[in-house]
């Protein structure tokens, strides 16, 4: 084992780069509004998934894209460590390696219809137990539609609440799925406090 790996209990041995296995497939995803966006499902090789991780990139003007490091590295180990489900796409106008994924960048409104298609892919694959998990911009996208379904909560990491409202935030209380917020203590754009205030 080289120094700077680290072993699991699953007998997994991780580094920066490893790629677990899985069974990965390149998806499309078709919107309410006709257009194509291009993604990817990873699953657990051997075993039935026991939950459906959602992912919603960070900000695509800025360079955010369903390749950004913290869900590329999700789908590439999740599905061996703890058995999920992973969805990883581009919203609208975004390209990865994978593609680009027709439309143009909407600030958060048209990507309601984004999420909401790879919400449906979900529920027609009969994937278990779907949570949403957006990373920046990704938040907005989450907590401006809290219409869609079916999902058992949300988790947002670093919310920058851009291109949200606290009104989102009680809509999504009040529809009595679990929401939990991650917030760094020196994040760029929100601290923890403001946070608190804001939500």
């Amino acid at each position: 084992m080289r120094d700077d790996a680290v072993v699991t209990s699953t007998g997994h041995e991780i580094r920066a780069n490893s790629v677990l296995p899985a069974a990965r497939e390149s998806i499309e995803l078709v919107t309410d509004d006709g257009l194509r966006l291009v993604g990817e499902l990873a699953l657990p090789q051997d075993v039935p998934p026991v939950g459906t991780v959602v992912f919603v990139h960070p900000l695509p003007i800025a360079g955010g894209m369903m390749d950004s490091h913290l869900l590329r590295k999700a789908a590439w180990r999740l599905p061996a460590l703890a058995d999920l489900a992973i969805l990883r796409f581009n919203t609208r106008g975004t390209t990865s390696a994978a593609g680009t994924s027709e439309g143009q960048f909407e600030a958060g409104e048209g990507e309601g219809q984004d999420l909401a298609a790879a919400v449906r892919y979900v529920a027609d694959r009969g994937l278990p137990v779907p949570w949403l998990v957006g990373w920046s911009f990704g938040t907005d996208v989450i907590l401006r539609h809290p219409e869609i379904s079916p999902v058992a909560g949300a988790v947002l990491l670093s919310p920058p609440l851009r291109f949200s409202t606290p009104e989102n935030w009680q809509q999504w209380r009040a529809s009595g799925r679990r929401v939990q917020a991650f917030i760094p203590e020196h994040d760029d754009y929100v601290k923890p406090e403001q946070a608190r205030q804001a939500l």
